[in-house]
């Protein structure tokens, strides 16, 4: 089972996949801890331990050029700052277009953009598990980049 992981400014979604790595479903959304005291992982530390997750993939936002964004910077933060608190590989996978993505499913299932709000984390986080299953399938390799929690950026 993978966890998987939509870091925003505000929120961050949480989704998992099925034991057999077919389908992603989302778990839940977690309060960005700003303070810097921690809150947000170790949520998503505990979240990893209930769920046994053996890998954790967090969405890279680039640019749709591929190039690096300040979202970037603050999703590769916050994942090296994940992996130094969790005994799993996390993994970087990109996630260009997820959100809007995300938007559009809720949309189309009826949901108005205020009543978006509370899941559309979980949402994206839905997606970029699913596409890095889809994508594994596909390939037979493992998706996006693991993360060292001492790399630079």
């Amino acid at each position: 089972m993978r966890l998987g992981v939509d870091v925003g400014k505000v929120r961050i979604g949480v989704a998992r996949s099925d034991l057999h790595g077919m389908l992603a479903t989302p778990v839940e959304t977690v309060q960005r801890d700003v303070t810097g005291g921690g809150a947000d992982i170790a949520r998503l530390v505990a979240l990893r331990d209930e769920l046994d997750a053996f890998e954790v993939i967090v969405g890279l936002p680039l640019a749709m050029s591929g190039g690096h964004t300040a979202s970037t910077a603050d999703a590769l933060g916050f994942a090296r700052a994940l992996q130094a608190a969790v005994d799993v590989p996390v993994r970087m996978v990109d996630e260009r277009l997820s959100t809007v993505s995300a938007q559009s499913a809720l949309r189309s299932s009826g949901r108005g953009s205020r009543t978006q709000r509370p899941v559309i984390d979980q949402v994206a986080a839905v997606i970029i598990v699913q596409h890095a299953l889809d994508s594994e399938r596909g390939t037979g390799q493992p998706p996006g980049t693991v993360v060292s929690s001492v790399e630079g950026s």
